[in-house]
C-alpha cells in the first residue's frame, strides 16, 4: 500500500477513537506495533454466494479463473503489497428496478475492504467491481459487521459475500463457497518493544507460549473471524483455543489500538491486515 494511503487510514482509525496522532483514552505514546512473521493456520479465501444463484456461482469461478490467468489478479495485488496504486471503488444505491449486484462485506478488514471517504477501497472491492462489469450489472456495497455478511446472503438481502471470507464448514449453510481465490494464515501483533515471540522459530513455539498463559491475559481479534475461533477454540478447524480472555473488535485496527493503550495484551488476525494495520500505525512513530 503506497505510503499516503496508509496514512489516511491510520488517521482514520485514531479519529474513530476521538484522538489524532495519539493513543486512545489513556493519551499513551505509541511506540508502534510489530508482526511475528509466523503463520499459525492455514486458510483459504473465497467468496459466498446465493445458495439460490447456482448461476452466478459459475460465473463467479469462472471469473476468478480468468483473472488469475491475465495477470489482472497480481495487478490488482500490487496495488496493495506492491508499487501499485489502490483504486476507489464506488457503490450504487440500491434500486430493484435496476440490474444490480448487491456485495455483503465488512468495510474494516484492510486491505481486502476498507473506505476512505464515502469510497470503498480494497483487493475485494476491486474484484467486486470488475465482477459487476464482467457480470454488466451495477455494483452496490452493503457494509455491515463481518459476522453478518454470510448471513445477509443466506436470507436473499445480497448476492453475494466478498470479505475476505475463509472457507468454513458453518458459514456454508448460508453461502455456497466459490474455488478459492487467496491463501492466508493468522499471525500474531505485539507493541514494538514486546520481545516475547522473539526466539519463536515455528508456530509451535508460540503455542507453547500462548499455552502457558491464563485468564488474566487479554488477546484481541476482529469478532466472527478465524482470529477468534484459534483464540476461543474451534472444533471445525481443529483448534484447542487458549484459556486467555478473547476481547472481540469491530476490526483488527480498533483492537491494535487498545493493545497500544494497555488494554489487552495482543493481537491475532489475518496476516495481511496485520501488515497492513502494523504499517499504518508504524508510519506515524
Amino acid at each position: 500500500m503506497k505510503k499516503n494511503t496508509a496514512l489516511i487510514i491510520a488517521i482514520t482509525m485514531l479519529t474513530i477513537c476521538g484522538l489524532v496522532l495519539a493513543g486512545c483514552g489513556s493519551g499513551k505514546e505509541s511506540s508502534g506495533v510489530k508482526v511475528i512473521d509466523i503463520p499459525l493456520t492455514q486458510e483459504e479465501y473465497a467468496f459466498g454466494v446465493d445458495k439460490s444463484q447456482p448461476e452466478l456461482l459459475e460465473e463467479v469461478n469462472k471469473f476468478i479463473t480468468q483473472i488469475q490467468s491475465d495477470g489482472t489478479f497480481e495487478k490488482i495485488l500490487n496495488n496493495y503489497f506492491g508499487g501499485g496504486q489502490p483504486q476507489a471503488v464506488a457503490s450504487a444505491a440500491p434500486d430493484s428496478t435496476k440490474d444490480q449486484l448487491i456485495v455483503a462485506t465488512n468495510a474494516g478488514f484492510e486491505p481486502f475492504e476498507y473506505t476512505v471517504g464515502d469510497k470503498y477501497y480494497g483487493i475485494d472491492m476491486e474484484i467486486a467491481a470488475l465482477l459487476a462489469d464482467h457480470l454488466g450489472k451495477e455494483l452496490v456495497i452493503s457494509n455491515m459487521d463481518f459476522d453478518a455478511v454470510c448471513l445477509s446472503v443466506g436470507q436473499g438481502k445480497a448476492d453475494i459475500a466478498m470479505a475476505g471470507l475463509t472457507i468454513k464448514e458453518d458459514r456454508k449453510e448460508y453461502v455456497t463457497f466459490s474455488d478459492k481465490y487467496y491463501d492466508a494464515a493468522q499471525k500474531v501483533i505485539v507493541k514494538a518493544n514486546d520481545s516475547t515471540f522473539d526466539k519463536c522459530q515455528a508456530a509451535a513455539d508460540i503455542e507453547s507460549i500462548l499455552s502457558g498463559l491464563g485468564s488474566d491475559t487479554k488477546i484481541g481479534v476482529q469478532t466472527g473471524t478465524t482470529g477468534q475461533f484459534y483464540v476461543e477454540g474451534d472444533a471445525d478447524w481443529g483448534f484447542n483455543g487458549y484459556k486467555t480472555e478473547c476481547v472481540g473488535y469491530k476490526s483488527g485496527s480498533l483492537a491494535v489500538q487498545d493493545m497500544l493503550n494497555g488494554n489487552i495484551k495482543y493481537v491475532i488476525i489475518d496476516e495481511a491486515p496485520a501488515q497492513s494495520i502494523a504499517k499504518a500505525i508504524n508510519a506515524l512513530n
